[in-house]
């Protein structure tokens, strides 16, 4: 390939004949003859043969014909392959468009201020989470679709009231406003078959906005916070050790703003420099927050303890028996009766943990004393039992019975 540019470039640029050409190259005439008149560079082709996959590509392309998405693997078992899998893998992906039905995708547009996509990411650590467990609990990724500002937190749990006081957290703190529609795929808790979880649809109904729950399989809706969950296990992860979800979530808070300064391609600028734009189109805060806590009633047991996700919390035994108001939220674990407060916890993101505060549990102590001791009894008081038919004559019931009645009580 070499001669041949050079070939040409001697007998256009140099004006160099062919003769003279051929004698300083050391080459035939006929070779620079052949290079100047061919269209372009000389290749190796080697002349195609029949190989063993040829032999079988009618087979294939008839299964394909009924099962257009039939694996590789399948395929090699139905046609009774026992070449290389590569090989056959190779040409069932050169041959399966003509056959698989075409799943095009729109390239979507988006107006300041109408759309957040929202996704939970799952990152690829492992994280101390208290009492000698560790895990890679959820982070909640909602991104800005016209201005691509990211905002995440770690979030404790899946569950639908912390999915819903991360959707606050991040909308009223790190955005300051309320986008139009909020766009998610099929979480559970969320919403199944069409239809919005109780607190997700309180929730809406508060912001006054709209949740649109995706169709499956379509990934491509949301691509914008899908690349983001990318972006953060590309760009945050690496080389990051993390002492708790708190830390987690304090490394995440400080990585952010370096994320939202980055140049996008698709906006032309840095994410912090649009968001302005964004939230200016956007909704504003309610003027009452939702209600984003779990709230529960139960009547506190013997042992006064409460479960709250997965953990045991101890209250004042004070109201032992008595109904009790437990609210959890992403922070806080706290018990009350009739404005009263018997218990606030640290909520903890582990599991099986029976959290105990001190103080109530020398309260139990204190009741347990006192149940236990002896009823005193006053000077001159007749602890013996009275015939239950004083109780009779005292109210004038009378039950006449004969000597014969009486023998046969007593049979």
């Amino acid at each position: 390939m070499e001669d041949w540019a050079l070939i040409r470039h001697l007998y256009h640029s140099e004006k160099l004949s062919k003769r003279a050409i051929a004698t300083k190259l050391g080459i035939a005439r006929d070779t620079v003859t052949n290079a100047l008149t061919s269209e372009g560079p000389p290749k190796y082709q080697r002349p195609s043969v029949d190989s063993a996959i040829s032999a079988v590509e009618p087979k294939i392309r008839a299964l394909l014909t009924q099962h257009p998405t039939m694996p590789a693997t399948v395929i090699a078992e139905r046609i009774g392959w026992g070449g290389s899998i590569s090989w056959l893998r190779e040409r069932v992906r050169a041959i399966r468009p003509e056959y698989a039905p075409a799943d095009p995708a729109d390239r979507l547009q988006h107006d300041p201020g109408q759309v957040v996509q929202c996704d939970l990411w799952f990152p690829p650590a492992s994280i101390p989470l208290g009492g000698d467990q560790s895990g890679a609990p959820p982070v909640l990724v909602m991104v800005a679709a016209f201005s691509r500002f990211i905002t995440a937190t770690m979030l404790p749990s899946r569950v639908t009231t912390d999915l819903v006081a991360g959707m606050w957290q991040l909308l009223s703190q790190d955005l300051g406003a309320i986008p139009h529609r909020l766009w998610w795929d099929n979480e559970s808790g969320i919403g199944r078959r069409g239809r919005l979880t109780e607190p997700v649809t309180a929730f809406v109904g508060t912001v006054a906005t709209t949740l649109i729950q995706l169709k499956p399989y379509d990934p491509e809706s949301k691509g914008i916070v899908e690349r983001a969950n990318q972006f953060l296990e590309t760009s945050f992860m690496p080389g990051r050790t993390f002492r708790s979800p708190d830390d987690f979530n304090t490394q995440l808070a400080d990585w952010l703003p370096i994320a939202n300064s980055r140049v996008v391609r698709r906006i032309g600028g840095r994410p912090i420099d649009v968001v302005s734009v964004d939230t200016a189109a956007m909704l504003s805060l309610p003027p009452v927050p939702p209600q984003t806590a779990a709230y529960s009633q139960i009547r506190l047991p013997r042992d006064y303890y409460v479960r709250v996700h997965g953990n045991d919390y101890s209250v004042d035994p004070w109201a032992i028996g008595h109904l009790v108001e437990v609210a959890a939220d992403l922070r806080q674990v706290a018990v009350t009766r009739e404005g009263r407060v018997l218990a606030e916890h640290e909520r903890r993101w582990s599991r099986g943990l029976t959290v105990t505060d001190p103080l109530h549990v020398k309260s139990a102590a204190r009741l347990r004393e006192k149940f236990q001791q002896p009823m005193p009894v006053a000077a001159g008081e007749d602890r013996l039992m009275r015939d239950l038919g004083d109780y009779d004559r005292a109210f004038g019931v009378e039950f006449p019975c004969t000597a014969s009645c009486n023998d046969d009580w007593v049979q």
